[in-house]
């Protein structure tokens, strides 16, 4: 499998991302790509809650999903969407961070709602309360695609183990990880938290990230990797934003597992006992 990745610098005009987002399939194609990965928020992403409203919808009527799915139509390849904000889907008013994987016919073939969010006040002085305007999920996803099965997670579900033993109990042969991490948390945790969930799972791990200063204010780290089973780095895309390839092989899955059986000496946990 051949996998793009495109690491953005996504701001707060929905038609200029829909733009680049077009532009970096056309690319991926060109590339010879299977699927292209995307970050977290690759339709929009604005901190003013405010302003952003303006420009939010539900899941039928959002224009950057359907750019996508029609580009991936006539490029005549797999996207997996990383995530959007939508809007009008719950009756509390609030929005849901939604992944989609998109085939190259444009259908949707999995979505999957950001399931832990991200609520901290960072020595830097940043503070993000996610819950303040998002729900979370409440369904773990794995999607069956020509090139094994996916398990679905968004940023800071990187951080719950369990809900990547979940997908792997599940099959899960590739994960994707899209992303907008912070510089602070992304130089200290980002590499070792993806290659750990690599080696734990035995899987690739897609990670598309946001990269650079956004025209909200805020910076991401970028880096956008691809990881094998062993948790060897196949792509680091450092601070460059643009489309990156990373060759996928299969084979490997099998090797690995095999040198290092873990999944099949997983066990179910007891209660604990406090001694």
């Amino acid at each position: 499998m051949r996998a793009a990745l495109f690491q953005s610098c996504t701001g707060i005009d929905p038609q200029a991302n829909a733009a680049a987002l077009v532009a970096a399939i056309e690319q991926a194609r060109a590339g010879g790509a299977d699927m292209i990965f995307t970050p977290e928020m690759s339709g929009l992403l604005d901190r003013d809650r405010a302003r952003a409203a303006d420009h939010l919808a539900d899941e039928a009527h959002d224009p950057v999903l359907a750019s996508v799915r029609e580009a991936a139509v006539k490029a005549g390849i797999w996207v997996h969407l990383g995530s959007l904000a939508l809007a009008g889907e719950r009756r509390d008013g609030r929005l849901v961070n939604r992944a989609f994987l998109i085939d190259a016919a444009g259908a949707i073939r999995a979505r999957y709602d950001k399931m832990h969010l991200f609520d901290v006040d960072l020595p830097t002085g940043e503070s993000w309360r996610e819950s303040a305007a998002y729900a979370p999920g409440n369904q773990a996803v794995v999607v069956d695609t020509p090139w094994g099965r996916m398990g679905l997670a968004i940023c800071y579900d990187l951080r719950f183990p369990d809900l990547f033993r979940t997908l792997s109990d599940a099959g899960a042969t590739i994960l994707s990880v899209p992303a907008a991490f912070t510089v602070p948390t992304g130089r200290a945790h980002w590499h070792v938290l993806l290659r750990a969930r690599a080696i734990e799972a035995g899987a690739f791990v897609i990670a598309a990230a946001q990269a650079g200063a956004h025209e909200d204010g805020r910076a991401t780290y970028g880096h956008s990797l691809a990881i094998d089973p062993w948790g060897d780095v196949l792509l680091d895309m450092q601070g460059e934003n643009g489309v990156g390839f990373a060759d996928l092989d299969l084979k490997r899955l099998a090797d690995v597992r095999a040198r290092i059986p873990v999944l099949s000496h997983r066990r179910p946990i007891p209660a604990v006992t406090i001694a």
